[in-house]
């Protein structure tokens, strides 16, 4: 078993965290380059044998859709160079917040991506925190679904909060915020909020007892920041003692740095499978690693091992 030699490529939009994963796993990454064209166009190419060998391809599919195709075109390079196994590893998967139609007449990306990283020639996947669980059903494949709850839980039983609740933002995170609050044995908060429109947040009220309470906002991932400083301006006003959050996927698009910086929230909690932007304040992040969940997993996977026990809960 595991007798096929193993080797961790990156793309080149994940290359901080694949070379943080290659040192967890005590490798190095394998030697891949990228070449561009005046138009935009791109071709990648593996600069050393695969032949044979089980491949794992680290790429978070963050927008543009340039580290998606990328990504695909990584995969289909491994299988023409005759790869044993090749796996996408996926800290981020992108179009995951399509994962159903939820008006007439749209797509349904998640599946969309799903096709076509099985078109590619991709056995299986490995991605963090889904934005919703169902999508590992959109693969015909193995995925390998893990979650940031491994370092946060740690992480916030670290700090000693007194009198701590655990929040979700919104109805749809309620399953996510429920398995911390029982893990941490703290009361739960949820927030709900209706929207008038896309990314924009109308009002927000909270369900449950704030008043005094250390607050934890727990997400899959923060994009413009909206609804996260809305809660917390919301939680503050009725009362809590203070607002934290704790969201895996730091997508941090548009006002986002400046939404949170100018917010209550003391803390914001995020996991590296997106790195933060240059040249933003960063005062109120906490980065945690998520390179030694993905190594220990690749070994798990490579060598044939259970991977459950990965999991807090």
């Amino acid at each position: 078993m595991g007798h096929h030699t193993l080797k961790i490529f990156s793309c080149r939009n994940s290359w901080p965290l694949a070379e943080k994963i290659a040192a967890s796993y005590r490798t190095t990454l394998g030697e891949s380059a990228c070449i561009s064209f005046n138009d935009g166009e791109y071709q990648p190419a593996f600069n050393e044998t695969i032949r044979g060998c089980t491949v794992f391809i680290v790429q978070s599919t963050v927008p543009p859709a340039d580290n998606l195709m990328e990504l695909l075109l990584m995969i289909d390079a491994a299988r023409r160079a005759s790869a044993h196994r090749v796996v996408a590893v996926i800290p981020y998967f992108g179009w995951a917040r399509q994962d159903r139609k939820d008006r007439p007449r749209v797509s349904i990306g998640a599946k969309l991506v799903a096709n076509l990283l099985k078109a590619a020639g991709v056995d299986r996947v490995m991605t963090l925190d889904l934005h919703a669980d169902q999508i590992q059903g959109f693969f015909d494949i193995p995925v390998d679904h893990l979650y940031a709850s491994k370092i946060f839980v740690p992480y916030l039983e670290t700090l000693g909060i007194e009198n701590l609740s655990i929040a979700a933002p919104d109805m749809g995170g309620a399953k996510r915020a429920s398995a911390y609050s029982k893990h941490l044995m703290a009361p739960m908060i949820i927030s709900h909020k209706q929207r008038e429109k896309p990314n924009e947040v109308a009002k927000i009220t909270a369900i449950g007892d704030v008043e005094g309470r250390n607050v934890v906002i727990i997400d899959d991932l923060i994009d413009t920041a909206g609804t996260l400083t809305l809660a917390a301006r919301m939680l503050m006003d009725k009362g809590a003692a203070s607002v934290r959050a704790a969201a895996t996927h730091p997508v941090l698009s548009g006002p986002a740095y400046d939404r949170i910086n100018a917010s209550p929230l003391s803390e914001v909690i995020v996991t590296d499978t997106i790195p933060l932007k240059q040249g933003e304040d960063h005062s109120k992040f906490t980065v945690l690693s998520v390179a030694d969940i993905f190594a220990d997993t690749i070994d798990r996977v490579y060598s044939y091992r259970e991977i459950s026990s990965q999991f807090i809960f």
